[in-house]
């Protein structure tokens, strides 16, 4: 639980940060789209959302990597709407075709009370990118109502790291994916071709904020950054090109969530080469790459292709010789 101070900390840099993310959304320049359409006034751009953010549903979900989700829950907010575009996005209902409604700042703020109250570890915000100012406003109301449990960034990483450098010091657990290690691979699947590079460079700024994972005594985390590669078919996702980075330019200690769970959906079957499931030895492989990189902090998937994970891989113990 975070102390009275940290949380007075908290709230000094959101009455300060909030009313200056919102005018950002005047001419709307917060992700990489930089769509520059007036949200304020009801405009939308790429992402389709106007002023008020739209919530799909709040719960307390037991489905995230073991610190997360822990023994309680991950107290989680799914956002609709999406500033990336995946064409095989599982989450496609809400994220890709709108799914949920619009809330207000008062209502978006007791969504995150309630999970507290219902004893999760975190209040974890998916899909958080496009509508960051909404949360930063809710924030303040639910920190001065009593809001104490640790915040969650669960963002598929498409970013500006001078956007993610606006959250230091109310952000504690960032989440995010590094789903694609080239140009070409993000541009076909997520209509991004600029995605690596921007990925990259908010990924560090996260880093810069909250360094590697820091855990409790029951191994629930308590703040720091656990990233998520995705394995995609045919090794489309790049894994090479991602942990060579990670290893490299953020830390060998890096805690890594390695997902086996892709499946064909939405528009993937209109992608041959993506269009089936992931091979068992496209995931084994995945997991090679990753280690040969020095990389063995983290969760791999209990057994290929579901979505339970494993327990965390400690380096000496898995190191070869």
């Amino acid at each position: 639980m975070k102390s009275e101070k940290s949380i007075a900390g908290k709230s000094k840099i959101l009455k300060n940060i909030a009313p200056k993310a919102f005018e950002l959304l005047e001419s709307c320049g917060i992700c990489p789209r930089r769509c520059r359409v007036n949200r304020i006034n009801g405009k939308t751009g790429y992402c389709k959302t106007g002023l008020k953010p739209k919530v799909c549903s709040y719960i307390a979900h037991h489905g995230e990597e073991p610190p997360i989700s822990g023994t309680r829950g991950s107290g989680t907010i799914f956002f609709s709407d999406c500033n990336l575009g995946c064409v095989y996005c599982q989450n496609y209902e809400f994220s890709r075709e709108g799914q949920g409604r619009e809330v207000e700042s008062e209502e978006l703020a007791r969504f995150m009370l309630e999970l507290q109250d219902s004893g999760c570890h975190n209040i974890n915000f998916v899909t958080p990118t496009h509508v960051m100012p909404q949360i930063l406003k809710s924030l303040e109301l639910a920190l001065d109502a009593g809001l104490k449990i640790p915040l969650v960034y669960n963002t598929s990483g498409y970013e500006l790291p001078e956007i993610i450098r606006l959250l230091e010091g109310i952000i504690d657990i960032y989440l995010p994916d590094m789903r694609y290690g080239r140009a070409l691979e993000a541009e076909k699947y997520s209509h991004a071709s600029d995605y690596p590079g921007c990925n990259r460079s908010s990924v560090k700024e996260m880093h810069r904020q909250a360094g590697v994972a820091k855990f409790d005594e029951e191994g629930i985390i308590k703040s720091g950054v656990i990233i998520r590669h995705l394995v995609l078919p045919g090794g489309l996702s790049g894994t090479e090109e991602t942990m060579r980075f990670i290893a490299e330019e953020i830390s060998a200690e890096t805690y890594i969530s390695l997902m086996s769970q892709y499946l064909p959906y939405y528009k993937a079957k209109e992608y041959p080469e993506i269009s089936r499931r992931l091979k068992e030895s496209e995931y084994l492989q995945a997991q090679e790459i990753m280690h040969g990189f020095g990389l063995y902090n983290g969760w791999i998937q209990e057994s290929y292709g579901s979505e339970r994970f494993a327990g965390v891989n400690i380096k000496p113990s898995l190191k070869k010789d």
